[in-house]
């Protein structure tokens, strides 16, 4: 059965309202380009130390304390707003049902996940979003509310860094973007709609047209720099297969320099000209493939390249959504 750690922070209907609020309306300085599910609001309660955990759903005298005064907070926001308020009572019953129905589910994850370490089990974590998401080493302030790098699995899971064995990178061979923030390779063509509609680049969340570019080295070296990775499993080869040439973004130019570095300012991200480098395409199909030795020579020298300049090894290939379609490199 999936476990919900008493420790993990939840996400309640008023935090959706005030991120839309906050979308729609344009407050903060930036539009940030956010899914309005809530997380903002969520994890800014857990900076205030405001949040509701999953041990509060433990104890339901204690957990209907805290959910009714977060929504008295939360109402006089709305009020400010003009937005409307939150039926406290009904809505009480309605996660009160909720609460009942996760609390055999509820347990101290962090003992139950440590334990299996010392037992020498298979641990697989997986990290949901890009690392250029991440709050603290992402394009802030176009980012999303957690930690979304390799690191951010030692702090969600309540292990020690020391645990961890291997970091794969999950990476698309081309880049792609959801929501607001400077996008160096974006293509505004027939080349970045050809990716959009062959790679079915739509947000998974909301639906929104993902913006799609050509592969950038430089933000995926930074990626792979500040996550430790040391293998990538490297997706939707696919997808690729009918270009006749095939860019890479291999460094930046900036007011007329050139960097292998992405710059931390976001203004000077956008400021950034691509340097790009060309390969041949291979123009056929990769899909039958199922090892190394069954790609195309250009595919091969394609992903040659693009792990040289990240600094990591092939580890996954895929070219389609089939599971037979996956295979080690």
């Amino acid at each position: 059965a999936v476990m919900l750690s008493t420790r993990s922070q939840l996400i309640m209907p008023y935090h959706r309202m005030m991120d839309s609020l906050r979308e729609s309306t344009g407050t903060g300085e930036k539009k940030i380009g956010t899914t309005k599910r809530g997380i903002g609001p969520s994890y800014a309660d857990k900076a205030y130390r405001t949040g509701i955990r999953g041990i509060d759903l433990l104890n339901l005298s204690v957990f209907e304390a805290k959910f009714k005064e977060e929504c008295q907070h939360y109402n006089k926001l709305f009020a400010l707003f003009g937005a409307p308020q939150i039926d406290i009572a009904k809505e009480w019953e309605n996660v009160k049902k909720s609460a009942l129905y996760l609390q055999p589910y509820i347990c101290d994850t962090v003992y139950k996940v440590n334990q299996a370490i010392k037992e020498g089990q298979n641990i697989l974590l997986e990290g949901a979003q890009g690392g250029l998401l991440d709050i603290d080493h992402g394009t802030y302030p176009f980012v999303t509310s957690s930690n979304t790098t390799a690191g951010g699995a030692c702090t969600g899971a309540g292990i020690s860094p020391k645990s961890i064995d291997c970091v794969y990178g999950v990476m698309k061979t081309y880049t792609t973007r959801v929501g607001e923030g400077p996008f160096p390779t974006e293509l505004h063509d027939a080349s970045g709609e050809f990716l959009r509609q062959k790679g079915h680049e739509f947000g998974a969340t909301t639906g929104r047209p993902r913006r799609c570019g050509w592969f950038d080295a430089v933000s995926s070296a930074y990626s792979c720099m500040v996550s430790g990775i040391e293998k990538l499993a490297l997706t939707k080869l696919d997808v690729m297969d009918e270009l006749a040439e095939i860019k890479i973004c291999t460094a930046y130019k900036i007011d007329g320099k050139i960097t292998n570095e992405m710059p931390a300012d976001p203004v000077e991200l956008a400021k950034v000209e691509p340097v790009y480098e060309s390969m041949p395409g291979w123009q056929c199909s990769t899909a039958n493939a199922r090892k190394m030795s069954d790609l195309p020579d250009n595919t091969r020298k394609y992903l040659d390249r693009i792990c040289k300049l990240v600094n990591a090894e092939p580890g996954i290939i895929s070219v389609g959504p089939k599971r037979e379609q996956t295979f080690k490199a």
